[in-house]
Formats: C-alpha cells, structure tokens, sequence
C-alpha cells in the first residue's frame, strides 16, 4: 500500500521539522499513542493501540529516521508487531518546502502488513491507513501552529 499526501502548516521549515523530532508532539498527533520514547536523534519506540475494522491490537514498534538530508528531507522506517493481530512495517519520505513564511509537507509513504490484518482486505486496510495519517497531520498542524 502506498499514500501520497501533502499539508501546509503556518510556521518556518525549522519548527515543523523541530516538531517531527519531538517526542511530545508526536504522541499527542500519533492516532492511538499511549508511550513514545526517544532512545537517540534517529531511533524511537512506541506503543500504539489501533482498531481496523473488527480487528483491535496494541502495536509495539521501532522508528528510524534518516535525517542526512535535514531538515529539507528525511526518511524513516519503521515495523511493529501487534501480537495476534499481526504486524506492520513501512517508511515514508517526507519533504519540507518553505513557502513564505509556512512550510508545505509533503511525503510517500509505503506499508505491508501480516497476519489477521492482511486478512482484513486491502480496501479496508487502505481506508484505515488513509484515515489515520489525515487524523495524524490535523493534530500534528494544531500543535506547530499553537506553539
């Protein structure tokens, strides 16, 4: 499955990009984010608890960014495992482009996923995926654009 997306936040590249890399942030703009704990500059953990379709499961994840291109570009990938439920793995590309004083974000993101989840159909699976990352760039604009 692949998303293609981008938003525009009012507020300099430097602090959006800043927000991508804090933890705070992205626990309050993460869909169903119960603990995010930064080990290091590019490696996170999460616990995340998500509902697909009739299928609940509490995820246990790492993160690694790739900021080398920062902080105009930066990838990072990621796997989690939900138990029964299954697992989740994936990356995203994610381009930061100044426009005045706002920044527009842009990213491609690509994920596969096992186990009960892959059986859940790829409509469904694509529907949810569609939902949570909208859900996840409206919470983490409020919260550049507040601070």
């Amino acid at each position: 499955m692949e998303l293609q997306d981008e938003i525009r936040i009012e507020a300099p590249r430097e602090k959006v990009f800043a927000a991508l890399n804090d933890p705070e942030i992205l626990k309050v703009a993460i869909p169903g984010c119960e603990e995010l704990e930064k080990h290091s500059d590019t490696e996170l953990e999460a616990k995340v608890t998500l509902k697909v379709g009739p299928v609940k499961a509490r995820f246990k994840g790492n993160v690694t960014l790739d900021p080398s291109e920062a902080p105009e570009r930066f990838s990072l990938t990621g796997q989690g495992a939900g138990g029964a439920a299954g697992f989740a793995k994936g990356g995203a590309d994610v381009e930061l482009v100044e426009d005045g004083d706002a920044t527009i974000l842009r990213y491609t993101a690509k994920a596969d996923v096992g186990g009960k989840l892959a059986q859940l159909g790829s409509r469904l699976i694509t529907g949810t995926a569609k939902k949570l990352s909208a859900q996840f760039f409206d919470d983490f604009k409020a919260q550049v654009e507040k601070s």
